[in-house]
C-alpha cells in the first residue's frame, strides 16, 4: 500500500512535532517543514520521511516543494495571540498570506486535502451555552481576526478548485513537548504543572475564574487525523474536549494529582481572591467531529500525570 504524502508546515513546532510523529506512526509519509533548523532529536527525525528547512513566506521555495506532489497539506504556522497584536504588515505576512500562497501553489500540483488549523477565538467572547460551528463569528482580537480571514481563503479554494479544504477551530491544547526546543510554557496547564513541580506551589495570574476548554495534544492529533481521513463534506470543525473548566478547577486538579503522586499538599494562591468563581457558561460543542468517529482519550488526570512524568524524566 502506497503511503499518502503529508506536508506539515510548522512541523517541528509544539503541535507540529507531535502531529508529525503521530501521522508517521500511523503510516503516512510525513514531510515536516521546519522554519529555522532541523531538530536535534535524532529519534524524532528518524521517524519522519523528510525534514526540510524553509520559510512559508518564500514563494520560490514553496513552488519547488510542491513538485513533490503531496496528497495532504496541514498548515500549522501562525503567530500566537500575543505576537498577533503587532504591525499588521508583519502579522498578515505570517498569519494570512501564506495560507493564500500555499493554496494557490499546491492546488496547481494536484493537492488532495488542505487542513488549516484555525482557533476557537474566531467566535469572540464565549458566553453562551453551546458554541457550534454555525455560530456567527465575532473575533475580538487580531489573532482571531486573521484566522477568520484565512478560513475565507479555505472556503474559496474549496469551492473553486478540486482541493478539499477543512478548517479546524481548536480550543486550548496542552501536554508535554515532544522536542526539547519546543516553547510551550505559556500554555496554562503546562505552566502550572511546571510551577507545581519546581516550586511546590501554584500561583495564579488571575482570580481563577476564566473559563477554558482544554484538550490534550494527542487528542488534537487524533482529531486532525479523523478529519483528514473522513469522506464527509463538512468544511469546518470544532476540535475540543467539550468540557469547560475554570483556571481554579485546573489548579485544584493539579493539586490532587500532585498530592497522590508526591504525598505533598500544594498551596494555591490567586492574584485576587474571589468568592464568585464563574459557573460553566459555555461549551465548545464537538458533536460534529464526534459524528465522523473522533473521541477524546485523554482526561485531565491522565494528561497532568503524563506531564509530571515528563518533568521527572527531563530534570526540569
Amino acid at each position: 500500500m502506497v503511503k499518502k504524502k503529508v506536508l506539515i508546515t510548522g512541523g517541528s513546532g509544539y503541535l507540529g512535532a507531535r502531529l508529525s510523529l503521530h501521522l508517521a506512526n500511523e503510516g503516512y509519509a510525513v514531510t515536516a517543514l521546519c522554519h529555522s533548523k532541523t531538530p536535534l532529536d535524532q529519534s524524532w527525525v528518524s521517524k519522519i520521511d523528510k525534514v526540510v528547512v524553509g520559510d512559508v513566506k518564500d514563494e520560490k521555495f514553496l513552488i519547488d516543494l510542491a513538485k513533490y506532489k503531496y496528497d495532504i497539506l496541514v498548515h500549522l504556522v501562525s503567530l500566537d495571540h500575543h505576537k498577533s497584536n503587532g504591525l499588521p504588515s508583519k502579522v498578515s505576512s505570517v498569519n494570512i498570506t501564506p495560507v493564500w500562497t500555499l493554496l494557490d501553489i499546491f492546488s496547481k500540483q494536484g493537492l488532495g486535502k488542505f487542513i488549516y488549523l484555525s482557533t476557537a477565538q474566531v467566535y469572540g467572547n464565549l458566553q453562551v451555552d453551546e458554541i457550534t460551528e454555525n455560530r456567527k463569528l465575532n473575533p475580538q482580537n487580531a489573532y482571531g481576526l486573521t484566522h477568520q480571514v484565512s478560513e475565507l481563503f479555505c472556503e474559496f479554494y474549496n469551492s473553486t478548485t478540486t482541493v478539499e479544504c477543512r478548517s479546524i477551530r481548536l480550543s486550548n491544547s496542552y501536554g508535554a513537548p515532544i522536542l526539547q526546543e519546543n516553547n510551550c510554557w505559556w500554555l496554562v496547564i503546562n505552566d502550572l504543572c511546571r510551577m507545581a513541580y519546581t516550586q511546590k506551589k501554584i500561583i495564579l495570574q488571575s482570580d481563577g475564574s476564566p473559563l477554558r476548554d482544554f484538550i490534550h495534544g494527542w487528542d488534537v492529533c487524533s482529531g486532525i487525523q479523523t478529519i483528514l481521513e473522513t469522506s464527509e463534506l463538512h468544511t469546518t470543525y470544532n476540535l475540543s474536549s467539550g468540557k469547560t473548566y475554570s483556571i481554579m478547577d485546573i489548579a485544584h486538579e493539579i493539586k490532587k494529582v500532585y498530592k497522590k503522586r508526591y504525598d505533598y499538599e500544594l498551596s494555591i494562591t490567586a492574584q485576587k481572591q474571589s468568592n464568585n468563581i464563574q459557573m460553566h457558561k459555555y461549551r465548545i460543542d464537538n458533536s460534529l467531529i464526534r459524528s465522523i468517529g473522533f473521541e477524546t482519550k485523554w482526561n485531565l488526570k491522565t494528561g497532568i500525570n503524563d506531564f509530571f512524568h515528563f518533568l521527572e524524566n527531563n530534570n526540569i
